[in-house]
């Protein structure tokens, strides 16, 4: 053999990390029904203390979150599994809200931790949170990217799956809608002391901050909550670093895990 070649050699085996030392981060999700509908797995190879999973909303036919590399890799080497239950476009209903509650149920039966965190993207906003105030008592904390925040906003532009979901006419849906509405409805999340992180841009004209994150921010905020909001000056409602590259909101969901017990 030529130096030149087991020098190269040697160089490459020095720069490719033992088998041992790569990753076997789940490469495809382990898929589920439950009462007809198909929920996404993707189980992190050392589950931390209690076996944490992070809950994100809108799953429509796969959990898109796992393509944004820091997210994946970040919660996956802390031990923090992630999980999707694909209902379609629902908007927090009560009827799509007892349905999440069904998959909730079944990860619990399955080992997992009876205190998920929420992410909601988007309309995942009101589909978590439509969920959340409902059980405040089963989850650990709530994360936002862009989230709808307020029923009175975003979702009305969509009024044929907003109406669908709450099987309600319009207009009995806005005389009803502070009952339905979870910005009018944190007492329960108060009460259990939910933290929250949100990162929004300041010139979103899809899910306007002002009528949606701030408003939560305002609401929470008065009531003794902890919600902490990164704000993106001149940024909109787009895929961007600024939105899945936020390390803040990586060490905001790595702060959510419960401490190691002592040895």
């Amino acid at each position: 053999m030529k130096p030149s070649t087991f020098s190269l050699l040697l160089l490459l085996s020095l720069l490719t990390p033992p088998l041992a030392a790569q990753d076997n981060f789940p490469r495809k999700a382990e898929t589920f029904e439950v009462a007809g509908h198909k929920a996404f797995l993707y189980a992190a190879p050392k589950p931390a203390e209690g076996k944490p999973w992070l809950w994100y909303a809108p799953t429509l036919g796969g959990v898109s979150i796992v393509q944004r590399k820091l997210y994946f890799e970040s919660f996956m080497k802390a031990g923090i599994s992630i999980a999707g239950f694909d209902l379609g476009e629902v908007r927090g209903g009560p009827a799509s809200s007892a349905k999440f509650t069904l998959f909730y149920d079944d990860m619990v039966k399955r080992g997992w931790s009876p205190k998920p965190i929420l992410l909601g993207q988007s309309r995942g906003g009101i589909m978590t949170l439509g969920w959340a105030f409902r059980n405040p008592d089963k989850l650990r904390a709530w994360v936002g990217i862009y989230p709808v925040c307020n029923l009175a906003s975003w979702p009305m532009k969509n009024k044929a799956a907003t109406l669908a979901d709450f099987a309600l006419p319009e207009a009995e849906l806005v005389a009803k809608l502070k009952e339905f509405n979870p910005v009018d409805n944190l007492a329960g999340l108060l009460a259990n002391k939910v933290p929250m992180f949100v990162v929004h841009g300041d010139s979103d004209a899809v899910v306007p901050y002002a009528d949606n994150t701030k408003l939560l921010k305002d609401r929470y905020e008065a009531g003794g909550g902890k919600i902490t909001v990164k704000l993106i000056p001149g940024e909109g409602h787009k895929v961007g670093p600024a939105f899945f590259e936020c390390q803040e909101l990586v060490d905001f969901v790595l702060n959510q895990l419960p401490p190691a017990p002592k040895k």
